[in-house]
């Protein structure tokens, strides 16, 4: 089959798009380097285990470390969050002070963004990725907003709302086009990482919030695809295969499953859903010109019940931003940064509109309130 062939099979929209049905994308993935190197290498999980390990370093030569022997790398984050809050002052003071340098690291990333011409008058930053899924990523973004502020930078820095993981899968119903919430109750959601690939059905509850605010997860299920180190063609044929059964299940749960899959993945996605760069760490070669993932998945999943399958992808930091979106109405320029292996950055800004997903006026105000009221807790936790 040929390219062109495949993005009219595929296509309701371009994959990767500037343009959403809430959102415009201001700009994504953005590489930015200084001396050093890329920037987002001083505030990725990499970078926080070497700052932990520069401050055990001082403890080990005298055989003092806390921590014993146990490398950085393998020490928990559920672990890490414990040492926080327990009698090992010592231990604690090591991850406080790791802590509070990568809080400048991130700091100093985050200036470097918002001085740049595609993040001019962002009014608040989203961060997610698995990092903030602890308390030490709370406190470190917590930190960084504080370092911000005391700068004279106008910004609000928050953890992403929902479970990272979680994130990715609900960010995709921002991809689909509003008639989809009106005609079904469910979509397939994908979230590649280099790690893991995971698959999601997405149940809208478009009646109950038209903004999605209460969209949930019905059932996921998850490869670790990095364990078994599959060839691109396996990963791919094993993905079908999770899908497959998704849809099964919708059709088990009774479920008015929408033809559509949103797809959530690593690097610059180009409009025809190939990938530019950036897929480096996902089994095989995706970056070649060609493969193409959402045609490779059409010719798997020709249909969902009676239509044919629609499918759009974008980019994995984009996505877990998009969660955001019914949250994110009391500003109009807001941006997401994912701490993970590197370092995902996405900036939008609202399409204000009459109709749409979440976008008419009751919603636009209920936005306001739950960004106020999730930020109200989010600041109360912290202080606890």
């Amino acid at each position: 089959m040929a390219t062109d062939e495949l993005v009219k099979t595929t296509g309701i929209a371009d994959h990767g798009g500037e343009r959403l049905p809430s959102v415009d994308v201001d700009s994504f993935n953005i590489e930015m380097k200084d001396e050093d190197g890329f920037l987002g290498d001083r505030a990725s999980k990499g970078a926080f285990r070497e700052i932990l390990d520069r401050w055990r370093k001082p403890l080990r030569k005298s055989g003092e470390d806390p921590f014993g022997k146990e490398p950085s790398e393998n020490i928990s984050k559920k672990t890490l969050d414990a040492i926080l809050v327990s009698d090992d002052v010592e231990a604690s003071a090591v991850v406080h002070s790791a802590i509070e340098d990568f809080a400048q690291e991130l700091a100093y990333v985050t200036r470097r963004f918002l001085k740049s011409k595609a993040w001019a008058k962002t009014e608040r930053i989203v961060v997610g990725g698995g990092f903030r899924d602890s308390r030490l990523g709370e406190l470190a973004i917590a930190r960084t907003e504080i370092i911000l502020k005391s700068e004279d930078f106008k910004i609000d820095m928050v953890p992403i709302r929902h479970h990272p993981d979680e994130a990715g899968l609900l960010g995709a119903l921002h991809l689909a086009p509003s008639w989809i919430f009106e005609a079904y109750d469910s979509i397939l959601a994908v979230d590649i990482g280099g790690t893991n690939i995971r698959c999601g059905l997405v149940v809208t509850n478009w009646k109950k919030a038209k903004d999605l605010s209460k969209a949930s997860i019905l059932k996921s299920e998850l490869w670790r695809h990095a364990d078994d180190e599959p060839t691109r063609e396996g990963a791919v044929k094993r993905l079908i295969k999770m899908l497959k059964g998704l849809i099964t299940e919708a059709e088990t749960e009774g479920l008015k499953l929408a033809p559509f899959i949103g797809i959530a993945c690593p690097g610059v996605i180009n409009a025809d859903g190939s990938i530019e760069k950036g897929a480096q760490n996902l089994p095989g070669n995706w970056e070649s010109s060609k493969f193409n993932l959402p045609a490779s998945l059409i010719e798997g999943i020709p249909q969902v019940g009676e239509h044919d399958t629609a499918i759009l992808m974008h980019n994995d930091g984009v996505v877990q931003g998009l969660s955001e979106v019914p949250f994110m109405q009391d500003v109009d320029r807001w941006g997401v940064l994912t701490i993970g292996t590197g370092l995902g950055n996405a900036r939008f800004t609202n399409r204000r509109k009459d109709n749409g997903n979440g976008k008419d006026r009751d919603s636009t105000d209920n936005g306001k309130k739950k960004a106020k009221e999730n930020n109200k807790d989010s600041k109360k936790n912290d202080k606890e």
